[in-house]
């Protein structure tokens, strides 16, 4: 017997400001408000979730865990999202590794990783 993954809870300052500016990112949909718990998916019928709540502390220290985005176009990624409020961060990466640490609004640390060639694909 297995489990489904059905949501990843992320702790916010501002759950309605964070959870606004994933969805536009990853280009989901707002499914489920209230003051204390907005969630996001792709489509309403469609798991996993964001489901963004209420943080007293801000972010101090790097994630345990993040989400990696894959594009087509890496760079037209990486300059759109920092457009929209992301900025570049220093994790320790090396400069030839494939992907690009940026941080959302609050300090959450994801990767724009680079287009997979057609042998990774398969």
């Amino acid at each position: 017997m297995g489990s489904q993954w059905e949501n990843l809870v992320v702790d916010a300052r501002d759950p309605a400001r964070l959870a606004r500016w994933w969805a536009e990112a990853l280009g989901y949909q707002i499914t489920y408000e209230k003051p204390d718990e907005i969630e996001i998916r792709r489509a309403p019928d469609q798991l996993p979730g964001l489901i963004f709540v209420p943080a007293a502390e801000t972010k101090e220290l790097k994630n345990r865990l993040h989400i990696d985005l894959r594009p087509t176009d890496q760079e037209a990624e990486v300059e759109r999202l920092v457009n929209m409020g992301a900025r570049h961060v220093d994790i320790g990466q090396g400069p030839d590794v494939g992907w690009i640490v940026l941080a959302d609004p609050e300090g959450n640390e994801f990767c724009i990783l680079k287009q997979r060639t057609p042998a990774e694909a398969t």
